[in-house]
C-alpha cells in the first residue's frame, strides 16, 4: 500500500488511532471527561480527513473503494457520531467509571460505519457491519438501571447474529456460482452465472437482500426494531436510527449498483413487495403508538421503504439523466432523513432523557408554553417527516415521486402517496399535543411549570437542537447548492 492509498483511508486511519488513544487512557486513567474529549478531537480529525482524502479518490486494495460519494456520506455520519456524543454526555451520569468503555464502543461503530460505506468486497462489507453491530451492543446495553437497556440489546443481538448468518450463506451461493466476491466481480460475472445456476443466484442476493433489509428494519424484518429503539438509550437509538442504517443503505446501494441486481426481474419483484409493505405497515403500526421512540421506529421503517423506491428505480432506468436523477434522490433523501431524525432525537434525549414515561407522546403537552425552542424543533422535525414545504423532507419527497413517475412505478407510488397521507396524522398529532394548554399540576423536570412560564436556560442542546433545525430549513427552503453538490458526486 502506497502513501497515496493510505491518505486515502485517511478516516478510517484517524478513527482506528482514536480507539487506541482511548483505550491506552482507560488503562493508565480512567477519566470520563478525558475520554470525551479524546472522543470529540478524533471524531473532528476525521472529519479532517475525509476532506483531505477527497484529492486522493481511488481503489484501495479490492476491499475498499475511496469516492466523492462515499466521502460525503462518511462525513455525515461522523457528524451525526458528534451529535450523539454531544447528546451521551450528561445521558450516562449514573455510570460513573464506565463511561470510558461507551466511548470507546462508539469510536469503534462509527470505524465499522465508514468501513461498510467504503466496502467494494463482500468481506470488508462484513467486517464494517459486524464491528458496528457488536459494539452497537454494548452501547445499547450499557446503562446498568433498568431492564429495557438489556432486553433491547439481547433483543438486537440474538436477531443481528441470524441476519449475520444468513449474509455469510448469501456470499457462499455467490461466490459458488460467479466465484467472485468484488462487488464490481459479482456484476461483470452474474449474467453467465445466471444462464449456468439461477437458482443458486438468486438465493444468494435474496439472503444478501434479507440479512441487510434486516439492518434497515424493512418489513418483514423489522419486529425487533420498536423494543430496541425504546430499550436503548436515547442517543444511542438517534445513532442506530441515523449512522447505522444510514451506512448500511449505502452499501446496499453499491452492492445493487455494482452486482447489477437490478437487471433481475424475481429480485426487483421481492425488493417492490418489501418496499410496498414497509411504507405501509410502518406507518399504520405508527398511529397506533403513544411512545415517540417507538412511533419514530415505525416511521423509519417507512422511510427506508421509501427510500427502496429508488433502487426499484434503477430496473427502469434508461437514460444517463434518470440515472443522475436517482443518484441525486438518494443522496438528498437519505441526508435530509438523517438530519431531521437527528433533530427529532435531540429534542427526545433533552426533554425525557432515560425516563421512558416522558417520551409518552401525553408528556409533551403544552410543550410550546413551557420550552418553545424544542417545541418549535421537534415541530419542523415532524413536518419535515411528513413532507411539508419548506422542509429538507418535502424536497426529499419530490425527488422519489418524480424518480417513481420518470421510472412509472405506479404501484410504488400509489403506496408512497397512501403511506405519507397516513403518516401526516401521527405527526401532527405530536405538534397538536405540544400546542395544548396542559393542567397547572403538570411539572416535567426542568423544563418549567405551566405557571411559571417557560424554560429560559440555554445549553449546549438548545443550541445544537436550534443549529439542526436550521439546517431542516435551510435544505428545504434553499436546496440548490445542495442538489448541485449531490448531482456533482
Amino acid at each position: 500500500m502506497n502513501m497515496s492509498e493510505m491518505t486515502a483511508l485517511m478516516p478510517i486511519l484517524m478513527l482506528s488511532l482514536t480507539a487506541v488513544v482511548l483505550m491506552i487512557q482507560a488503562s493508565i486513567k480512567r477519566d470520563q471527561a478525558v475520554a470525551w474529549w479524546i472522543t470529540a478531537a478524533g471524531l473532528l480529525l476525521s472529519l479532517w480527513g475525509a476532506g483531505y482524502a477527497r484529492d486522493f479518490v481511488q481503489p484501495v486494495t479490492v476491499l475498499l473503494v475511496v469516492d466523492d460519494w462515499g466521502l460525503f456520506f462518511t462525513t455525515l455520519i461522523l457528524t451525526a457520531s458528534l451529535v450523539t456524543l454531544i447528546l451521551s454526555k450528561e445521558s450516562f451520569s449514573p455510570e460513573g467509571e464506565r463511561k470510558e468503555e461507551y466511548y470507546l464502543l462508539l469510536v469503534l461503530s462509527v470505524l465499522g460505519a465508514v468501513i461498510l460505506i467504503q466496502s467494494s468486497h463482500m468481506a470488508s462489507l462484513l467486517l464494517g457491519m459486524e464491528l458496528m453491530g457488536v459494539a452497537l451492543y454494548g452501547m445499547i446495553a450499557f446503562p446498568e438501571k433498568g431492564e429495557l437497556p438489556l432486553e433491547a440489546a439481547i433483543k438486537y443481538l440474538v436477531l443481528s447474529a441470524c441476519a449475520s448468518v444468513m449474509l455469510l450463506f448469501g456470499f457462499a451461493l455467490i461466490y459458488a456460482a460467479t466465484g467472485d466476491l468484488t462487488f464490481a466481480g459479482i456484476g461483470a460475472k452474474a449474467g453467465e452465472a445466471y444462464a449456468r445456476e439461477p437458482v443458486l443466484l438468486m438465493a444468494g442476493s435474496a439472503m444478501i437482500l434479507a440479512g441487510l433489509g434486516f439492518k434497515l428494519s424493512v418489513v418483514p424484518f423489522h419486529m425487533w426494531t420498536p423494543d430496541v429503539y425504546q430499550g436503548a438509550p436515547t442517543p444511542v437509538t438517534g445513532f442506530l436510527a441515523t449512522v447505522s442504517k444510514g451506512a448500511v443503505f449505502i452499501a446496499l446501494t453499491r452492492f445493487f449498483i455494482e452486482g447489477q441486481l437490478y437487471q433481475y426481474s424475481s429480485l426487483i419483484f421481492a425488493l417492490s413487495a418489501v418496499a410496498i409493505a414497509s411504507m405501509l405497515v410502518g406507518n399504520w403500526l405508527a398511529l397506533q403508538q403513544q411512545n415517540i421512540k417507538r412511533l419514530l421506529a415505525y416511521s423509519s421503517i417507512a422511510h427506508f421503504g421509501y427510500l427502496l423506491l429508488v433502487l426499484i428505480a434503477l430496473s427502469m432506468a434508461i437514460d444517463a439523466d434518470t440515472n443522475r436523477l436517482i443518484g441525486e434522490a438518494i443522496t438528498y433523501y437519505l441526508a435530509a432523513y438523517i438530519v431531521t431524525t437527528l433533530a427529532a432525537f435531540t429534542v427526545v434525549a433533552t426533554l425525557a432523557g432515560e425516563d421512558d414515561s416522558l417520551s409518552m407522546i401525553g408528556a409533551f403537552d403544552g410543550l410550546f408554553w413551557r420550552n418553545p425552542l424544542q417545541a418549535s424543533v421537534l415541530t419542523v422535525a415532524m413536518l419535515s417527516f411528513a413532507g411539508i414545504p419548506l422542509t429538507a423532507g418535502f424536497i426529499g419527497k419530490f425527488y422519489l415521486m418524480t424518480v417513481a413517475i420518470q421510472s412509472q412505478l405506479w404501484v410504488l407510488m400509489g403506496a408512497l402517496v397512501l403511506g405519507s397521507a397516513i403518516a401526516i396524522y401521527y405527526y401532527l398529532r405530536i405538534i397538536f399535543a405540544m400546542s395544548k394548554i396542559p393542567p397547572a399540576s403538570i411539572k416535567l423536570g426542568s423544563q418549567g411549570d405551566i405557571n411559571k412560564g417557560p424554560r429560559v436556560e440555554f445549553g449546549p442542546q438548545d443550541l445544537l437542537a436550534a443549529l439542526l433545525m436550521l439546517l431542516v430549513l435551510l435544505l428545504g427552503s434553499w436546496p440548490q447548492p445542495f442538489i448541485a453538490f449531490a448531482g456533482s458526486l
